[in-house]
């Protein structure tokens, strides 16, 4: 599933893997999520709402340019460094294609329908 993302006023590219969590935040858009950082790896936001972990893909590591659910706190995180170990409770999304220094200072992205 492709999307366009904006990360402050500039277009990324990006895409969805398609599983059941990613397909249910597509169904959100269009959505603006103001960013902070979160340990130096990742900047986070809230969600609208929670998103299903039905038949979610096997647990994988983070890598930069990964969006994901962290499934506990129910928010999305766009990684601008390669996260920690793989973990269930972690769902990737899909991967915006941006330099990982631009990922680090975002302040807020946006998320249409391609």
């Amino acid at each position: 599933m492709h999307l366009h993302a904006t990360l402050d006023a500039t277009r990324v590219a990006a895409t969805f893997n398609g599983s059941p969590a990613a397909r249910g935040l597509a169904s959100l858009l269009p959505l603006t999520l103001k960013l902070k950082d979160f340990h130096a790896t990742e900047r986070i936001a809230d969600l609208p709402r929670r998103l299903t972990t039905d038949d979610a893909p096997a647990p994988q590591a983070a890598r930069a340019g990964d969006l994901a659910y962290y499934a506990p706190w129910g928010n999305l995180a766009l990684f601008y460094r390669d996260g920690p170990t793989a973990s269930a409770d972690l769902l990737i999304l899909g991967h915006l294609d941006a330099d990982p220094r631009r990922l680090a200072t975002a302040e807020r992205l946006t998320l249409t329908a391609a």
